[in-house]
């Protein structure tokens, strides 16, 4: 099947770059292609779209310019907050004490492999399990909490399901936590807001959280660029009471994260950013109309088909049960007909895993290998829908 005919229901896993996003970034390849940090023309060239670009992304999620702290990507800015919040605590306590991570039961491969290894170097992990609905229990995170955690990381929106976190009361959980202590920094609390930026408020200030983590490919913008917010306005590496850089060299990015800045990729971020809010209200509603026939749709083509996750959930997301059917091959079959989808994070699409965030949930092993996760996007249109579901129906009559 061509291309132009294919239906692509994967925008969870990445997005097509917007036109807009592209010609904006074009000129930084060739004509203003300066290092931002030289200090002749065509570094201050590229060093003036690297600020711009930073004061808009700064301006949209309302927080102050050196607050935001660019990567190479979602992964590399989990890593800098979880690995560098644990040094910075060892740092700030010295001796035989164990630092604790907290993280939920449904993390990103970026948040929970990289606790993994924090793990095997000394640290103390606590996970915070998820009721069947995936969403984070809150009661439980109190009792997790105690005087040697270092920080919280508990994500946005899930990437598999779509299930909101109730991240703001989480925070403040967290934020009573270091009241009671006498202790304004510890523990920091950090989200993964990669999902949720498209559609939901994600004013640090409001969520009440220290760090959070945004991705561009997510939103229409290019691979390769992602940032963190680090809360305190200001910072430097010598003053900065949150972070330890986790890659050094040059400098770069307030002294958090050294390395050549992707000047192109983080002019399109910024421009995707700013697309994506100016239309999140409608988009949202749209996109949640398409996703809701979809649903129904897939009901009546197959009996006892059941969403998975409950709750408040993105717009966007659909985890479908298919009752008996083996979800890769399903995806084959879909594929083959023209269908894209997947079976969960595309991180781990190639291992064939049955996934930890459904099992988390209390889903059998059975239901687990048996559901496909179906992402609409700003692309999707109802006719889209209607031959998504023309496809789906054919390949579950497949023998």
């Amino acid at each position: 099947m061509s291309a132009e005919r294919r239906i692509y229901l994967d925008y969870a896993a990445t997005t097509p770059v917007d036109q807009v996003v592209l010609r904006a970034m074009q000129p930084y390849f060739s004509k203003k292609f300066g290092n931002a940090g030289s200090l002749h023309s065509f570094g201050q060239e590229a060093v003036s779209a690297l600020d711009a670009s930073r004061e808009t992304i700064a301006s949209l999620l309302g927080v102050g310019f050196q607050e935001i702290v660019f990567t190479s990507s979602a992964t590399e800015a989990n890593n800098l907050a979880l690995g560098g919040a644990v040094e910075k605590w060892r740092q700030m306590h010295r001796g035989a004490r164990k630092p604790r991570i907290i993280i939920s039961a449904i993390e990103h491969e970026s948040v929970s492999e990289t606790v993994r290894l924090l793990e095997k170097e000394g640290v103390d992990v606590a996970i915070l399990p998820v009721d069947a609905g995936g969403v984070a229990e809150g009661g439980r995170l109190k009792e997790l909490l105690n005087n040697e955690t270092a920080i919280v990381s508990i994500m946005y929106a899930n990437n598999e399901t779509g299930v909101i976190q109730p991240v703001a009361q989480l925070a403040e959980i967290v934020r009573e936590f270091r009241e009671s202590r006498g202790d304004p920094r510890w523990p920091v609390f950090h989200t993964d807001a990669v999902q949720a930026f498209q559609f939901l408020d994600c004013n640090p200030l409001s969520l009440g959280v220290d760090l959070m983590t945004i991705s561009s490919h997510k939103i229409y913008g290019p691979k390769g660029a992602g940032a963190l917010y680090v809360k305190g306005s200001g910072f430097t590496l010598q003053n900065n009471d949150i972070l330890i850089p986790t890659t050094t060299g040059g400098g770069q990015e307030f002294g958090l994260r050294s390395g050549t800045e992707n000047i192109p990729a983080i002019v399109g971020f910024s421009k995707a950013a700013t697309l994506v809010f100016g239309s999140r209200g409608a988009s949202s509603r749209r996109i949640a109309t398409l996703r809701a026939e979809l649903l129904r749709g897939i009901k009546k083509i197959c009996r006892g088909a059941e969403m998975n996750g409950g709750g408040p959930a993105l717009p966007n997301i659909l985890n479908v049960y298919f009752p008996g059917k083996e979800a890769q091959d399903l995806l084959t079959r879909f594929d083959r007909m023209g269908l894209a989808a997947s079976s969960g994070s595309a991180c781990r699409a190639r291992a064939h895993q049955t996934s930890s965030v459904l099992g988390a949930m209390g889903c059998s092993r059975e239901r687990s290998r048996s559901s496909i996760r179906f992402s609409l996007g700003r692309p999707t249109t109802k006719t889209e829908i209607i031959r998504a579901l023309a496809v789906i129906k054919k390949a579950l009559a497949k023998k």
